[in-house]
């Protein structure tokens, strides 16, 4: 992943982190996936609370 999209997953990392404090005990429905841009395009990626992770999907460059 180039520089800029590291950045930008790093801080859906934190916001997850600090929204989802103990994602092993989450019981909710798990928030949709989204797309996140970037100057030189864009990823899709999901976040999964219980799993304590946000995977990066798909990465298209522009």
């Amino acid at each position: 992943m180039r520089q800029e999209s590291q950045k930008k997953a790093d801080e859906l990392v934190r916001a997850a982190a600090a929204f989802y404090l103990d994602g092993t005990q989450y019981e909710g429905l798990g928030p949709k996936g989204d797309t996140a841009h970037v100057d030189s395009g864009f990823f899709v990626y999901l976040i999964v609370p219980r799993h304590e992770c946000v995977y990066v999907r798909q990465v298209t460059w522009i």
